[in-house]
């Protein structure tokens, strides 16, 4: 990358000290990194907090080469990813003035909501996107109207472009730790998982909504097993129940690891694995980023926005419906969108996926 030729007022004077408010879920957060990353090159000495949800400080901590520090929000009224405190957001709001930001980023979302946060956060200089068309000027303040029409990789290196900051590619990546790899390697060697021959399930989805029949997940498991492949179920401790379910429906014997891998050890398994069948949701951008093929079931959500770019890598399933995309954490009309993915495609597109060659041989 290179420096502009001409700074944006934004960037004058050079910032110091840069807030990035994001308070989203692991799937939502992997899809800025390319943005972070220009950030990052752009302003390399700059200190950069992420502003996110109090879960995310394992993300910073991976992504430490990006982002200096977390600052967890407290959550407020009108923002589903976590329950409103409003009792905490004066002090939220004053220990952020004291940061004295030199300039805020807003990215989150078309900023609705979000955009009298990030103003109230302080900062000399404030930056993002805004719902519709930016009417005029406003001091020490830049707006974007919301390219909705965008994925949601390239709608934040819009906006980094749209701030004169140089862009590179659009790659997701996820950096692993010491010792993920070791004990993604000694885990698969207990479960008797073979190199070359795996492939993970991934049942589960932070909403209902988002979810594909366990009963579904469980014939597509079985039929790999049956053909020669060894699948192994992934999820959260949370998740144990449905990954227990998936394994009493099969009707061939699956290996059940929810429970058994923290993030990073779960990105080690997808290095390793031939493909990843599972929902739209954040460990189908753990695989992007890992470069592993995937076959995605998409149940509600928006699947321009949110389906991994390299479509020669992973598949995304889904059956449209009127009704799509929606915010129900439950379906309230049956999950149309999601029984009108049949099993017999995803076994198709699975078993197309895994007569290629795969990537690392």
């Amino acid at each position: 990358m290179t420096a502009p030729s001409a700074l944006h007022p934004l960037w004058h004077p050079e910032p110091a000290r840069i807030a990035v408010f994001r308070a989203l879920q692991l799937g939502d957060l992997l899809c800025s990194v390319p943005a972070l990353r220009a950030l990052r090159a752009r302003f390399p000495r700059a200190h950069i907090t992420l502003i996110g949800l109090p879960g995310a400080a394992s993300f910073q901590q991976r992504f430490s080469r990006y982002l200096d520090a977390l600052a967890p929000f407290p959550g407020t009224t009108g923002m589903p990813e976590q329950a409103a405190r409003e009792e905490a957001l004066p002090a939220f709001y004053d220990w952020a003035r004291s940061q004295r930001f030199d300039v805020a980023l807003q990215l989150h979302g078309s900023g609705a909501i979000t955009n009298d946060i990030v103003r109230r956060l302080g900062a000399a200089r404030v930056a993002g996107f805004q719902p519709g068309p930016v009417t005029g000027a406003e001091a020490d303040a830049w707006w974007l109207p919301w390219p909705d029409h965008l994925p949601e990789v390239e709608r934040y290196l819009a906006l980094m472009r749209f701030l004169d900051v140089p862009c590179g590619d659009a790659r997701l990546e996820f950096p692993l730790a010491d010792g993920d790899r070791e004990a993604a390697s000694a885990l698969a060697r207990e479960a008797g998982l073979r190199p070359g021959r795996t492939v993970l399930v991934h049942p589960g989805a932070r909403l209902a909504s988002r979810r594909w029949p366990a009963e579904r997940y469980a014939a597509v498991a079985s039929v790999l097993v049956h053909a020669g492949f060894d699948v192994a179920l992934t999820g959260s401790d949370e998740e144990r129940p449905l990954t227990r379910k998936v394994a009493d429906l099969a009707s061939e014997p699956l290996c059940d690891l929810a429970g058994r891998t923290g993030l990073g050890v779960l990105a080690a398994l997808l290095e390793r694995s031939r493909l990843l069948v599972c929902n739209d949701t954040g460990v189908s951008h753990v695989a992007a980023a890992m470069r592993t093929p995937s076959v995605v079931i998409a149940s509600g959500s928006d699947v321009h926005r949110w389906a991994p770019a390299d479509r020669s890598k992973h598949v995304v399933l889904w059956h449209d419906v009127a009704c799509r995309p929606c915010a129900h954490p439950a379906c309230p009309i049956g999950h149309p969108c999601a029984l009108g993915v049949k099993t017999s495609d995803v076994i198709r597109q699975a078993e197309r996926m895994l007569c290629k060659e795969p990537s690392y041989a």
